[in-house]
């Protein structure tokens, strides 16, 4: 018989991954973004990315840069 000890190796049950975090939070329109929250909906983002809305972006959260640029060419509204 073996007196060794053998050790576990690290093991998380946690499956959230950093690829769950985007990378960068894109503009939708904004009566699509409630509508995809609630039933799962796509959206398509002005650079055209479609996915579901899943996260809201806080003050300071990395925007999408092809999404900025197009929304600052886009005609003022009142």
């Amino acid at each position: 018989m073996s007196t060794d000890t053998k050790e576990r190796p690290d093991v998380t049950t946690d499956r959230s991954t950093d690829d769950d975090t985007p990378k960068f939070f894109h503009y939708v329109k904004k009566d699509k973004i409630a509508e995809s929250a609630v039933m799962g909906t796509h959206v398509v983002a002005l650079c055209g990315e479609v996915f579901p809305v899943t996260r809201s972006a806080k003050p300071g959260s990395p925007v999408c840069p092809d999404c900025k640029k197009i929304y600052d060419g886009l005609p003022k509204g009142d």
